[in-house]
């Protein structure tokens, strides 16, 4: 399993916690410090598309215009903070966020 987020993401943390708590063996990257491969970020935008990036974070309000219409990987690229976290894949197979579904999934809850 493979854990994309921040270190200083409080979400990003529990998500870590719970996830080791369930016996998960994880590969954690943190998109800020380590970075993220043009191969993973491509694979996100095409599971995601638009909802990979985070319209409400501080990063996003910092943008200008011109910026903010800018395509969806390269927002990325550019500001790997702008993806919506954690984005966890397993198997092949992507989930987004930290919501109950994404729990139920990998929690077994």
């Amino acid at each position: 399993m493979r854990f994309f987020g921040l270190k200083s993401c409080d979400t990003c943390r529990k998500a870590l916690k719970a996830l080791a708590a369930a016996g998960h063996n994880l590969k954690v990257i943190d998109v800020r410090a380590d970075g993220m491969s043009d191969e993973d970020r491509g694979a996100i935008i095409a599971a995601f598309g638009e909802t990979a990036i985070n319209r409400a974070s501080t990063t996003w309000r910092g943008l200008s215009d011109d910026e903010k219409a800018a395509d969806p990987a390269a927002l990325l690229a550019a500001h790997p903070t702008l993806m919506k976290r954690p984005v966890i894949e397993m198997g092949g197979e992507w989930t987004i966020g930290w919501k109950p579904d994404v729990q139920a999934r990998y929690l077994g809850e």
